[in-house]
């Protein structure tokens, strides 16, 4: 069984804090299709409660994390944050965090 795992987390730099409520939809991209994933919501901390994919649910492939930014603060720049990448070994850890500004955004692949 793989130990992989798929987390996230969320900080805003307008605020200096983490991004507490921000929605956020995982797809699995599929020959050019988007397989829904689920929907999840971010923490006091930023964060999940639990990974988004764990175990033998992370599969090889390409995935996507797309961000409710105007869910979670109305009236901002940005309507959604897609984030599309790939899992190489399902036994990784995949992190994939979002640094949000008002104006821009940075992502990287985290531990």
């Amino acid at each position: 069984m793989s130990a992989g795992r798929l987390t996230t987390h969320v900080l805003d730099t307008a605020t200096g804090r983490p991004a507490s409520g921000m929605p956020l939809d995982l797809y699995r991209l599929i020959e050019g299709e988007r397989l829904h994933l689920g929907h999840f919501r971010t923490n006091a901390d930023g964060r999940c409660d639990a990974p988004l994919l764990a175990g033998g649910a992370l599969l090889e492939g390409e995935y996507e994390i797309v961000f409710g930014v105007a869910a979670w603060r109305a009236g901002g720049f940005y309507d959604e944050v897609p984030i599309r990448f790939r899992v190489g070994d399902p036994a990784g850890h995949y992190h994939v965090p979002l640094i949000l500004a008002p104006f821009g955004y940075s992502t990287y692949r985290g531990s």
